[in-house]
């Protein structure tokens, strides 16, 4: 009689910022962050970037607990860190309520909603006007 084979647990949040979106995969293991199948230093070229990313597992004291696996598309760096972020306190969540008070009270569950403005007709940019001249 075959073994049944155990299924490791996986919990998914997808964070969003600008117009990065990231969906974010974590099991339990050993604290490896994988992003676009790449390591997070090989991915993200500054420190204050992977900070931003490591920061829910740093407020819930889960450093090294778990393996997390992301997807990211859309915009830049900075935006694509935050979506990290965002995606990763998303995923925590369906692992456990009892992180809800410390990323909430840090504000990692609110979705950042600035997205840059569309420029308009007759301006130079989203709000910026020709130079008036009264003659």
């Amino acid at each position: 009689m075959a073994a049944k084979k155990k299924q490791a647990v996986v919990y998914q949040g997808t964070g969003r910022r600008k117009s990065s979106v990231a969906r974010v995969y974590i099991t339990p293991g050993s604290g490896n962050i994988i992003v676009n199948g790449k390591t997070l230093d090989e991915y993200l070229p500054l420190e204050t970037l992977r900070m931003v990313v490591r920061s829910p597992m740093d407020v819930t004291e889960t450093q090294g607990t778990w393996d997390i696996n992301v997807n990211v598309y859309g915009g830049g760096y900075t935006g694509q860190s935050g979506a990290i972020r965002h995606g990763i306190s998303r995923a925590l969540l369906k692992a456990s309520d009892d992180y809800r008070p410390k990323l909430k009270a840090v504000g990692f569950l609110t979705r950042d909603s600035r997205v840059k403005e569309r420029k308009k007709f007759g301006l130079k940019g989203a709000r910026k006007a020709p130079q008036f001249s009264k003659r």
